[in-house]
């Protein structure tokens, strides 16, 4: 009898980026791609996903009692490592190579995966910046944000700050309240225009830069709003050194065994796309 995996859908096959998309992406640190899975293959691994997320969730308080950032989200990360089934699916071909080609590198490897669940009466997400979070020596970082089931308009998507990729480091502040506000004044102080692509069916992603602003409205509904992301680093990039609590803690939980000016390339980052 055939395990799971070996039915699940190979996702090896190519997704072609235009000339333009790329130069889109360049400009302003973010892209809305369709159908970078098809419905049928999406259909496949979100079970998988779920039924792993939910067995691994630590929340045992309602939202209502949780602080700003527990409301946002059901997080687990490296669900690669727990799961064949869903190793098969981070270490897709496919998204790796759209992660390469946009930011213009020859290859990439996993920083990590994180399954990110907005409850029903889930919070928002605050602005922030993922990088602020990465000890790393590259702004050459990307994140694939993919829904697992179709999200309306009234659950959201992410909303970003177009070009901010390009400003870099901005505030330590993590993602919270603090971080917010001062990331609203900035945005609205610099006239940075904001852009939400609205409703995404599954399959659907946006890929974002490691710099780039984003936040995300709160769940209203009644559904669960199932978020993959895959975060990808080029290849050859080096650890920077720590310089906060949680680039420290970064680099134990998803660099572990290396050191400040170590190739990023512990046993939890593969190389998954070379051209």
């Amino acid at each position: 009898m055939k395990n799971n995996r070996s039915i699940l859908p190979n996702l090896e096959e190519y997704y072609t980026l235009t000339q333009e998309q790329k130069v889109l992406y360049q400009e302003k640190g973010h892209i809305y791609l369709k159908n970078v899975a098809t419905d049928y293959e999406i259909k496949q691994y979100e079970k998988v996903i779920t039924d792993k997320v939910m067995e691994l969730n630590t929340h045992s308080q309602p939202v209502t009692k949780r602080d700003t950032y527990g409301k946002a989200f059901i997080q687990i990360g490296n669900l690669w490592v727990k799961s064949s089934e869903i190793k098969q699916f981070v270490l897709a071909k496919r998204f790796a190579k759209i992660a390469a080609d946009l930011m213009g590198v020859d290859g990439v490897r996993i920083y990590h995966d994180q399954a990110l669940y907005k409850e029903p009466g889930g919070g928002h997400t605050p602005w922030h910046q993922d990088q602020i979070y990465w000890p790393l020596d590259t702004p050459n970082t990307i994140t694939m944000w993919m829904p697992l089931e179709p999200i309306s308009q009234e659950v959201g998507t992410m909303t970003f700050a177009s070009g901010t990729h390009k400003h870099g480091f901005i505030s330590k502040q993590q993602i919270s309240d603090e971080s917010h506000n001062t990331l609203k004044q900035y945005i609205e102080g610099k006239q940075i225009p904001v852009e939400n692509y609205g409703a995404m069916s599954a399959g659907d992603a946006t890929f974002h830069a490691g710099w780039t602003i984003h936040s995300a409205p709160g769940n209203p509904t009644d559904h669960m709003r199932k978020i993959i992301t895959i975060i990808y680093v080029a290849d050859g990039a080096r650890v920077a050194q720590p310089d906060s609590k949680a680039r420290d803690s970064d680099l134990k939980n998803w660099i572990p065994g290396c050191s400040p000016g170590d190739l990023v390339a512990s046993p939890l980052n593969p190389l998954v796309y070379k051209k």
